[in-house]
This record gives C-alpha cells, structure tokens and sequence, in this order.
C-alpha cells in the first residue's frame, strides 16, 4: 500500500476556483485529486523536456565532431534570399 503525506501548498485565487470548479462539477473527486493529476502532467512534461535536452547536446556534441566542410554564411543567406524573392 502507498503511503501519502499532507502538505499545505498556497495558491493564488483564481487557481483556487480552477481546482474548486473541478471538483464541483464532478470532473475529480477531491482537490488532493486536481493537484496530484496536476503534478503527474508536470512531471511528464519535465521528463520529455529533460529528454529534448539531453537529445540536443548528443546532436550538438556530434556536430562539434563532425570534420566535413560546412555551407559558407554567404551561401546560407544567399539561399535565403532566392528563396523568399
């Protein structure tokens, strides 16, 4: 069985009526419900951007390595230029 601990938390007033409003209407059971579905969502996101990070510095330090010759500045923009005329 997984054992819970209460803590207090303050929120501002309109998040308040957020929580409040979910429970009234019967979407969750309880505000402990609204705010541990809440932390859930939260930690799902830190968790995919966490990955986003690490994927980034994998793709950053490979291009760092990456001895073959890139595409000059001058052609980059002018790339752009035939392409936005």
């Amino acid at each position: 069985m997984t054992t819970a601990e209460t803590i207090s938390i303050t929120l501002p007033p309109e998040m308040v009526a957020i929580v409040r409003s979910a429970v009234a209407t019967g979407e969750y059971a309880s505000s402990s419900e609204v705010i541990r579905d809440a932390l859930r969502d939260w930690t799902y996101k830190r968790t995919i951007r966490q990955h986003g990070i690490t994927e980034l510095r994998q793709l950053w330090q490979e291009a760092m390595n990456d001895k073959t010759p890139g595409v000059s500045a001058d052609e980059v923009l002018d790339r752009l230029e035939r392409k936005f005329k």
